[in-house]
């Protein structure tokens, strides 16, 4: 059996678990008001990534895995529509809207990876 911590050597877990951290720290900036609303759904939603790429590493079916990973991709989206509203509200610059930004495109190309490898498997 493979061990299941293999995950974390995933360069998409690394890459999104950055991102986790990047939102968290812009976060801590944001308005009081929004801790329980935007804040709230921003921290579901950038966790929600390196968590599902996690839980689909120990599946054991390709199938499976890719399951999860586009669950990953949805919270990414997610993540990157609440980003530019943030900006748009004067919650973050544009600036710190480009740093994430530049954070969700390395996220991204790294799921597609990861998605592309396990298709071709189920395709075999």
């Amino acid at each position: 059996m493979e061990n299941k911590n293999d995950y974390k050597n995933l360069d998409a877990y690394k890459e999104a678990k950055a991102l986790v951290l990047m939102v968290y720290r812009l976060l801590k900036d944001f308005p009081k008001e929004e801790q329980y609303a935007l804040c709230d759904q921003l921290r579901r939603a950038v966790i929600s990534i390196p968590s599902n790429i996690a839980e689909g590493s120990g599946r054991s079916s390709s199938k499976e895995q890719v399951h999860f990973l586009e669950i990953a991709y949805g919270s990414l989206r997610e993540v990157e529509c609440q980003m530019d509203i943030a900006c748009d509200l004067g919650y973050i610059n544009s600036s710190q809207l480009d740093q994430v930004s530049e954070q969700i495109r390395k996220v991204t190309a790294k799921l597609s990876g990861l998605r592309n490898y396990h298709l071709s498997r189920i395709n075999r």
